[in-house]
């Protein structure tokens, strides 16, 4: 992976993520009630606003003009982290 540009792992393993993600919530939405449905729909949140403080998971810089708001949130599923080492396998090993 030293020859790839960072853009493109970084684009790569964020389409991985993402594709894992639909992949699993679509398991959950047409397996029946149970465990392995909480398995497949139970995730793990990342909020760059909770961590500061902000219950709305928003960053606030008001300016009394301008008022910027932002955010970012993170959702991981054990099917995003499959698609997160799958596109990293992909990324690595085939050229």
């Amino acid at each position: 992976m030293r020859n790839r540009d960072v853009s493109l792992i970084i684009i790569g393993l964020l389409i991985g993520a993402i594709i894992g993600g639909v992949i699993g919530n679509l398991i959950g939405w047409a397996l029946p009630e149970g465990v392995v449905k909480d398995f497949f729909l139970t995730s793990i949140t990342f909020d760059i606003g909770s961590s500061i403080g902000n219950e709305f998971g928003v960053i606030v810089i008001d300016l009394n003009i301008l008022v910027f708001k932002f955010g970012l949130e993170v959702d991981f599923n054990f099917t995003s982290i499959i698609g997160l080492a799958t596109s990293y396998y992909i990324l690595r090993y085939f050229r």
